[in-house]
């Protein structure tokens, strides 16, 4: 079962740092980052949801969204899993 489930509002300005044809690879880093460091697990523990991987690359690789709800479960074993959690 689920030990800690918590929702974050993940800014992803820093992704327009990069070139347009990167942004939304860049997101997805950077969600995966960002829980990582949050929820005290390795990035590569991080499992993200086809759902929220949907909302990153609805318009396409330029132009990914400036930050983005996500609801991430820990599980005892130390993983993790995002799922988008709707609008603002």
């Amino acid at each position: 079962m689920a030990d800690t489930e918590r929702v974050y509002t993940i800014p992803l300005g820093i992704v327009k740092c990069v070139p347009v044809y990167r942004r939304s690879n860049r997101a997805m880093a950077e969600i995966r980052n960002y829980l990582a460091r949050h929820m005290k697990t390795p990035a590569e523990d991080v499992k993200i949801d086809p759902g929220l991987n949907q909302v990153i690359w609805r318009r396409g690789d330029m132009k990914p969204p400036r930050r983005v709800r996500v609801r991430a479960v820990k599980f005892e074993d130390g993983g993790v899993e995002a799922e988008f959690a709707g609008e603002r």
